[in-house]
């Protein structure tokens, strides 16, 4: 406090140590200057002596007498084996008092060393010209409490960003300090910047309101200012402790002793930020710890000891504020004292960890792609996993059937990741899930079930290409150790796209700092959407939209240039795609000439779509047109790196060749090599074929021997449908042997298993309780909130369908659940059979059911036809139907005949030209219902029932040149 008073601090466990103010023994130091008054002599010099000596630094202390009615005890105090009172007057910075009792060795020994001193003409006894002038500091006006004594704006256009000295002399609380800057000694109060501790509270004093007994001529009593007499001593004595006290705020005392045992009376350097309204200075605050520079604000905010306060933050530099938020974040997280009692806000991520590493199929947008995973097997529906970068926000491209249009440098961000990553290998890094709201067009906000989980995750290249040119003009950050180039920052460092500010629990990439130092470097490079620029625009025809007339129109334009280049938008198909045409700014369907792949919900269908998207999504191709059919699809060739790509189909045997028109095809020779060799090796549509039977361009082959098997009906839906399984099936003992070994625990926990429409699962049937694979077919919206919740389920392997509640089902591992449906849904050929709801129709059930499900009875399936207009299987009654005449082999006689037989089915309507086989099976079949009709059994009950002719009448004849069929 001066040249010979020190405060020291005891060594206890207590957060806050007491407190001992001392003064040296027999001493007496110059007196420093209080608030406008002046230094004494070398007061300075000499107070500075004892504060380099001794701050901070472990003493040990000896009472060697006190004063009555004074606090402070007078000692001799030691650092190690030095006695710090011997040391100051040595120097000369103190005088030694004359003694008033028997005099001391120490006593003694410190006149010797006074007198030693005065005669060096060291420290209060240098005598040379001017030397005590020079020893009195010139302090300008305190800038404390009157702000007006300082121009806090000058100060800090001079000085902003600079470091300057200065000496922490007070410390009001954990982060307001008021220091003197040197060299010229102004006095000013320093608020750490971007924080604030709690408040140690104070203390408002009241105007003293005694007044005389003067009587008032005032209305109501009240007298005025100038009747009260002046106050007496006794008065002046109650008036000061008419004070109001408010608390120090939790952990204020705490904040406070942590900011001085760092920073009171030391020399720290302080980085001015700005100053408030009040002409208050906030600056950084920076102190020494040893070797290294300590960020006061930083410690604090780390320790618990403070509160982030964005409106100083802001005026400090974007790194800064994040790291204090950051900071902030981790103390909440750990309810680190301010924050004991913290409760985080309700978020709707989750954190979550998940590497892989694969193939980028698809650039969806700026912001969200989609990944072939490595691990699993080529041509699986999960294999393709869809990413969206964490943390990052890109502009929408739109939806063009709701006619919304990309949004400025949308398209732009696509194509630059679409040029990066397509086709390249990646690491994937992922990090949260969040629940969203499902956009359904409405501007309603969706409830809590209207929501889809998404994943958001880092992914990085783990080899440099043109992404090289965009990092190389990035300082390189240290924030966290990546595995390669973050494709987040790339975006972000183009300015295609903004980081997004999260709430404090929200979860983050894991590489936030450096997403946000590339931002910062794309709004200063004012790129992309941080440009003043008008945003380029685009007009792109849409020829998929647009009606086949127009398709014509642009064939011309297509057909001029024979090569052109293409980018393919999607794969609509395994032959059929969406381009982008640059040169002619539009998008087109184009399709294979001659080459045609499975239909959709056709076998392979699903890996030619798969093995298009690997080979050729998004990729640079080259297309030669040749025509434009009547649907408005473009017909031709296609290559990718020189490669015709009908070939990769055709010879992996996932697409057939069409003779007709094959002549015009460039490569038409190499496509049937193709062809014949996937033929030669049985692959994929070929692993029946038959040397010499194929001889069709697609269609079916017309065999004599139609294919049958043995077959069991499992359940009768009615109208002549129903589900069988094959009887010499092996995966139907495999599949069960699979699931009588599973071990079946207890129900699921909510929220860990949420099943969802089509996914297949083990559910326990309610008739036996055995549990069985069943795909879900409807369930609660939303999150799983009841083990009572219902679901409907159908049971794959044997055509079942019912409600079960959650506890019903279990989880099912992949290697049960992805084996295909046992259960094979089937309809009784040539008949039409009433369905439930119509006339006869339960009788007709009834029938089919007695006749079948009697007992475990096996028949002959014998397939007349495939329906594949059901399209996937969904559900009970959907997917591809086998027609069959299901012969009971005991008998030997039809189901298809008994229902004749029965009058409980008709036959359906000839067509106009029948093969010989089918028009003899008919003939059979005729001869049962013209029994059921003699004999008025059923439905002939009441005379002949309405003709065919009139429920599907035949459209008019058209008069003049008949078309082609």
């Amino acid at each position: 406090m001066s040249g010979d008073t020190l405060v020291i601090m005891g060594f206890t466990k207590a957060e806050i140590p007491p407190e001992k103010t001392v003064v040296l023994a027999h001493l007496s130091a110059p007196r420093l200057a209080r608030r406008g008054g002046q230094d004494d002599p070398f007061a300075w010099e000499s107070r500075e002596y004892l504060r380099k000596l001794c701050i901070g630094k472990d003493v040990v202390f000896r009472t060697e007498y006190t004063i009555p009615n004074f606090s402070r005890e007078f000692c001799s105090v030691f650092i190690g084996t030095t006695n710090v009172g011997n040391e100051v007057v040595t120097h000369g910075w103190a005088k030694v008092k004359e003694a008033k009792g028997e005099v001391t060795p120490e006593h003694t020994e410190l006149l010797r060393l006074e007198e030693q001193a005065r005669q060096q003409g060291v420290g209060l006894w240098d005598r040379s010209p001017g030397s005590v002038e020079a020893a009195i500091r010139n302090l300008p006006p305190s800038a404390v409490g009157d702000p007006s004594n300082l121009d806090a704006m000058g100060l800090l256009a001079t000085n902003k960003g600079k470091p300057m000295e200065a000496i922490v002399e007070q410390v009001r609380d954990g982060s307001s300090l008021r220091v003197y800057l040197l060299p010229g000694f102004q006095f000013v109060q320093v608020f750490v910047a971007g924080i604030q501790s709690p408040s140690m509270g104070r203390r408002t004093t009241q105007e003293p309101t005694i007044a005389t007994e003067v009587p008032s001529d005032e209305p109501n009593g009240e007298t005025n200012a100038e009747s009260r007499g002046p106050l007496t001593s006794a008065q002046r004595v109650t008036a000061s402790s008419a004070y109001n006290e408010v608390a120090a705020d939790p952990y204020g005392r705490e904040a406070k002793h942590f900011t001085e045992i760092r920073v009171l009376n030391r020399d720290v350097r302080i980085v001015l930020e700005g100053v408030d309204k009040f002409s208050n200075l906030i600056g950084s605050v920076y102190y020494s710890d040893g070797e290294s520079a300590m960020d006061l604000a930083m410690e604090l905010i780390e320790n618990g000891y403070a509160k982030y306060v964005e409106w100083s933050a802001s005026m400090m530099e974007d790194e800064a504020r994040r790291k204090l938020k950051a900071a902030e974040l981790q103390a909440k997280k750990t309810k680190l004292r301010l924050w004991t009692n913290y409760v985080p806000p309700a978020t709707n991520s989750k954190a979550i960890s998940d590497n892989f590493t694969g193939k980028v199929v698809e650039v969806v947008s700026g912001d969200c792609i989609i990944v072939a995973d490595d691990s699993l097997p080529f041509g699986s529906p999960a294999a393709e996993r869809r990413v969206n970068l964490s943390s990052i926000r890109c502009p929408k491209l739109g939806n063009p059937r709701r006619e919304e249009k990309p949004a400025p440098y949308a398209r732009e961000a696509r194509e630059f990741l679409r040029t990066r990553l397509i086709g390249r290998q990646v690491q994937v890094s992922m990090e949260y899930s969040r629940k969203v709201p499902v956009a359904d067009g409405s501007a309603a906000p969706a409830g809590p079930a209207d929501s889809r989980v998404m994943g958001f995750g880092s992914v990085f290249l783990l080899s440099q290409g043109k992404e090289s040119e965009d990092v190389a003009s990035a300082p390189p950050t240290a924030v966290t150790q990546q595995p390669g180039v973050n494709v987040a920052e790339l975006i972000i460092a183009r300015g295609f796209g903004t980081v997004i500010r999260h709430r404090d629990f929200e979860e983050r990439s894991n590489y936030y700092e450096n997403l946000l130092a590339a931002e910062t470097r794309a709004t200063a490079g004012k790129k992309g959407i941080h440009s003043a620029k008008d945003p380029p625009v685009m007009h792109v025809m849409d020829l998929l939209t647009a009606s086949a007339k127009k398709a014509k129109d642009f064939l011309p334009f297509l057909q001029r240039n024979r090569r052109m280049t293409a980018v393919v938008e999607y794969v609509l198909s395994g032959h059929r795609f969406k381009l982008f045409v640059p040169k002619e700014t539009c998008s087109i369907a184009f399709s294979f000439s001659g080459v045609r792949c499975p239909g959709r919900d056709e076998p392979y269908s699903n890996e030619a779509i798969s093995l298009m998207r690997r080979k050729i999504m998004q990729r640079d191709v080259e297309i030669e047109v040749e025509t434009v059919d009547r649907t408005g699809t473009f017909l031709g060739s296609l290559w990718e790196s020189k490669s015709n790509v009908a070939i990769i189909l055709l010879e992996a045997g996932l697409a057939r060749l069409q003779t007709f028109g094959a002549d015009r095809i460039p490569d038409a020779h190499l496509l049937a090599q193709a062809e014949q060799s996937a033929k030669r090796q049985k692959l994929k549509i070929w692993e029946n074929y038959v040397e010499g039977e194929e001889v069709t361009n697609g269609a079916a082959p017309d065999r004599k021997q139609k294919e049958e098997f043995k077959a069991m009906v499992t359940e009768v839906l009615g109208g002549g449908k129903f589900y069988v399984q094959a009887v010499a099936d092996q995966k139907v003992a495999s599949i069960q042997q699979q699931l009588a070994s599973l071990n079946l625990k207890e129900a699921p926990v909510l929220g860990a298993f949420n099943p969802k429409k089509g996914d297949i699962v083990l559910a326990q049937f309610s008739a036996d309780n055995s549990w069985n694979r069943a795909m879900v077919v409807s369930g609660p919206r939303g999150v799983v909130q009841s083990t009572k919740d219902r679901f409907e389920v159908f049971y794959i392997d044997y055509g079942n369908q019912e409600a079960v509640t959650y506890n019903q089902l279990r989880p099912l591992d992949a290697s049960v659940s992805s084996a295909p449906g046992l259960a094979q849904l089937c309809q009784l050929a040539y008949l039409k059979v009433p369905a439930l709801e119509e006339d006869y129709g339960q009788e007709a059930a009834m029938l089919l059911s007695e006749s079948t499900l009697s007992g475990p009875k096996e028949f002959r399936a014998v397939i007349e036809e495939r329906d594949t207009s059901g399209g996937k299987v969904k559900g009970q009654g959907t997917g591809t139907i086998l027609l069959v005449t299901l012969i009971d082999e005991e008998s030997d006689t039809s189901v298809n005949a008994m229902m004749l037989k029965g009058g409980l089915a008709r036959l359906e309507k000839r067509r106009r030209w029948e093969p010989k086989d089918r028009q003899a099976v008919l003939d059979e079949l005729e001869k049962h219902q013209t029994e059921a009709r003699t004999k008025r059994l059923g439905m002939w009950e009441y005379g002949d029932i309405q003709s065919d002719d009139e429920e599907n009448p035949l459209p008019a004849k058209k008069t003049g040149a008949a078309g082609k069929r």
